[in-house]
């Protein structure tokens, strides 16, 4: 049964004008009485203007409510807005805020394509939708019939993702503007830093507002997440469509940018200008590479296993090989990740650690002892120039998301928020490289 229920008389069709308001008042009666009692979220899209048909013309019937009209509407909320995309996408943010995913959604035949294309956009695979031919509820003939639209051209599709842009890139910053945090061990020959939970559009409170991490899984759209980078990338100054990303299996795998892509990554060096590279992180470090001499590069995601398999220097060696880079020319700077004061491991997985060194373990005789990974990446390398402290980080005005936090609240680790940490070439140089990271803030 469908959780919340969408009306859609955006572009309704009718028969005559006369017959408007007893249209419209017969689909909201069999609508309430039908979906009303399971459903926990009414909603009417767009309904200002309809088109009438008289006499082979068509006119715009303007919605002047009746005494029982204006009663039954109450039921419902109304959404005006000059776009389909910006409709939607305030139905979306109401649904969300009520945590619905089950969706019914009603619309006359002509414009189910159309609507699919929007939400197929807009809403993720959290989201289970079912489609409803407006005339098939009504059943009275007043509805003038619409054929159903079965294909939709590549124009069209692109149209639909260009009215979405605009309207995303129209939305303001929430939580204050793109805050960015630098390391003052990065040469000025790099442009660098790391970017907050603030100056993004994604409202979903566990990954506000720069959310720039995509799933399937999460309620957080593509396209949300695609406009975070794109104002990213306008600000730090570097080219979004050559953006590449690691993509994460706990190991210790290295793509050398030029070579063939392995199916699965966790560090990635370049030399290429132009060129961003990334590496997420949240409770896992993100690490970034930086060799002002030779001018190369790499990012690293260490979690726990990565950590133990040498992610890190397997990066290190890499740059190494294939740049001619020396060990002492490379900065390398650990971004925001987890801290011994929140991660823990069960007793079997915390024994390589200690092994590595006791100061790696907090609590060892516990069930499930402490681990500082950051202070493993040392031992295991020898090295590291810098790390950023999230609880110091954290303080500042909750700049990074609380990992630990939301998953103390969640229990899901598709909820978890996601930032990015990233470093540039400056100057006539346009090599861009980032390293995703989350606070876990002690």
């Amino acid at each position: 049964m469908a959780e919340a229920v969408l009306i859609d008389l955006f572009g309704l069709k009718l028969t005559c004008q006369e017959n408007f308001h007893e249209t419209l008042l017969k689909t909201l009666n069999v609508i309430q009485y039908h979906l009303a009692a399971k459903a926990k979220f009414l909603c009417i899209m767009d309904c200002r203007k309809m088109s009438c048909e008289r006499d082979g013309e068509h006119d715009n019937c303007e919605l002047e409510t009746s005494n029982g009209l204006l009663t039954l509407m109450r039921e419902f909320e109304i959404v005006r807005n000059p776009s389909m995309a910006a409709s939607l996408y305030t139905i979306k943010q109401k649904i969300d805020e009520k945590h619905l995913s089950s969706i019914k959604v009603i619309v006359p035949a002509h414009r189910k394509t159309l609507m699919k294309a929007f939400v197929d956009r807009l809403f993720t695979e959290v989201y289970n939708f079912e489609f409803e031919d407006l005339h098939v509820t009504l059943r009275d003939g007043l509805l003038k019939q619409s054929t159903e639209i079965n294909t939709i051209t590549a124009h069209e599709l692109e149209e639909i993702q260009s009215e979405i842009e605009t309207y995303l890139r129209s939305l303001p910053a929430l939580k204050g503007e793109l805050t960015i945090i630098t390391s003052p061990l990065i040469p000025d020959v790099f442009i660098h830093g790391f970017t907050t939970r603030t100056g993004g559009i994604s409202y979903i409170p566990t990954l506000s507002s720069f959310n720039l991490f995509s799933s399937s899984k999460r309620r957080d759209p593509k396209v949300v997440v695609q406009e975070n980078l794109r104002r990213l990338a306008n600000t730090a100054g570097f080219n979004v469509e050559k953006f590449y990303q690691i993509k994460t299996d706990h190991a210790n795998e290295v793509w050398i940018m030029g070579r063939k892509e392995p199916e699965s990554f966790d560090g990635i060096t370049s030399n290429q200008r132009g060129v961003t590279i990334a590496a997420p992180g949240a409770d896992c470090i993100p690490i970034v590479f930086a060799d002002p001499v030779k001018k190369a590069c790499g990012v690293a995601h260490s979690g726990w296993k990565g950590t133990l398999l040498g992610v890190a220097m397997a990066t290190v060696n890499a740059m190494i090989a294939e740049y001619g880079c020396s060990l002492e020319d490379i900065i390398v700077v650990l971004g925001p990740s987890v801290g011994p004061c929140c991660f823990t491991l069960p007793r079997e997985s915390a024994n390589a650690f200690h092994n590595l060194h006791p100061e790696c373990v907090r609590l060892f005789n516990s069930p499930r002892p402490h681990i500082d990974i950051r202070k493993a990446t040392r031992h295991l390398t020898g090295f590291f120039n810098d790390f950023l402290c999230p609880s110091k980080l954290n303080a500042r005005e909750k700049l990074l998301f609380d990992l630990c936090k939301t998953k103390r609240i969640t229990m899901d680790n598709s909820s978890l928020g996601y930032i990015f940490s990233f470093i540039t070439k400056a100057k006539r140089f346009s090599l861009n490289f980032i390293a995703n990271c989350s606070d876990l803030g002690s």
